[in-house]
């Protein structure tokens, strides 16, 4: 029996203690937040993050670093913007031999290094695997039919195979880090444009050319970074890709809505508990393609109106006005 450690106990991180729970792992999930330990521990529950499900009285939670890095397996689900310094305090108590999986999508503002390069800069490793894949966490916690995609070196992937995977959570391999945290950042973004699309009652047909436009983007920007176009044709990419831009649970589709509907930033943001990774990830993004020189309409539009520098009908007037050329 494997003792899996979960760094973040949001809404992915709690989906992933009942992953790998059912695998037969113990599980730890590390919390922030008081309440959320309390709320664990007690009541099995996870009210802010996951409302509505019943967790398995064997997940524990704590607010101590230490003892969730003791574990066999530890997984990073912190936050984008709050992986690096989190890393860093679990630095000096996680034993250099223990697996490590980043779990969290997206891309380090400014740096424009993936999760798995800004948790291992923090841990001073460079053998870090990660987990990503068309995946909402209540329906992972529900024991629904998942399948998703761990890349990284092959003992690490292993480990994680065998500490969460299960017939209701299928679990690949790969070796193409790159590739697979590519199409995890960028489909949140993605994710948005449909979103918007939708709030103007712009049709399916847009919404199709978007996640088709869209995973060409995709394509491009994760060979510049040293990612395989094949890992985009899969569950980490064009599969998180649709899920994303289409589902209702997505917070990025349901967040780029209200914007297409008229509703502000400042409106949609406010009271949220988790985070919408599209709108941290948008202007990272914008700069590693620019600085790769990847061309990134799409994502470069949304992150123009996120940042204010465009409204929405401009936004969409000016990609409807792009000259089409080659389809890849």
């Amino acid at each position: 029996m494997s003792r899996v450690g979960i760094i973040g106990a949001g809404a992915w991180g709690t989906a992933l203690a009942c992953a790998a729970r059912r695998a037969g792992s113990d599980v730890l999930l590390w919390a922030h937040e008081a309440e959320t330990v309390a709320s664990i521990n007690e009541r099995h529950e996870n009210p802010t993050f996951l409302p509505g499900v019943a967790l398995d009285p064997a997940i524990g939670a704590t607010d101590d670093l230490a003892r969730a890095g003791a574990c066999d397996l530890v997984l990073l689900v912190a936050p984008s913007a709050h992986l690096g310094a989190v890393s860093a305090a679990l630095a000096p108590d996680l034993p250099s031999a223990t697996p490590v999986c980043v779990c969290t999508k997206g891309i380090e503002v400014r740096s424009g290094r993936l999760m798995t390069e800004v948790a291992g800069a923090a841990l001073g490793r460079d053998d870090l695997a990660c987990l990503s894949g068309p995946s909402f966490a209540a329906e992972v916690a529900a024991a629904l039919p998942t399948a998703v995609t761990a890349a990284g070196p092959p003992d690490a992937v292993e480990a994680v195979a065998g500490a969460l995977g299960g017939p209701a959570f299928r679990i690949y391999r790969s070796d193409d880090v790159a590739g697979v945290e590519i199409g995890g950042a960028v489909k949140n973004v993605i994710a948005i444009a449909c979103g918007i699309a939708d709030g103007r009652g712009m049709g399916l047909n847009a919404r199709a050319a978007l996640i088709s436009r869209g995973l060409a983007e995709m394509v491009r920007l994760a060979e510049a970074a040293g990612g395989r176009r094949e890992t985009q044709m899969g569950l980490s990419g064009l599969g998180d890709l649709v899920l994303t831009c289409t589902g209702t649970l997505s917070r990025n589709y349901t967040f780029g809505k209200g914007l297409g509907s008229g509703e502000t930033m400042e409106a949609l943001m406010a009271g949220r508990a988790s985070v919408v990774e599209g709108a941290v990830t948008a202007p990272a993004l914008a700069e590693l393609a620019a600085r790769l020189n990847v061309d990134m309409p799409i994502a470069t539009a949304v992150n123009d109106v996120l940042a204010g520098r465009n409204d929405v009908a401009s936004a969409i007037a000016g990609l409807l006005a792009r000259r089409p050329g080659e389809e890849f």
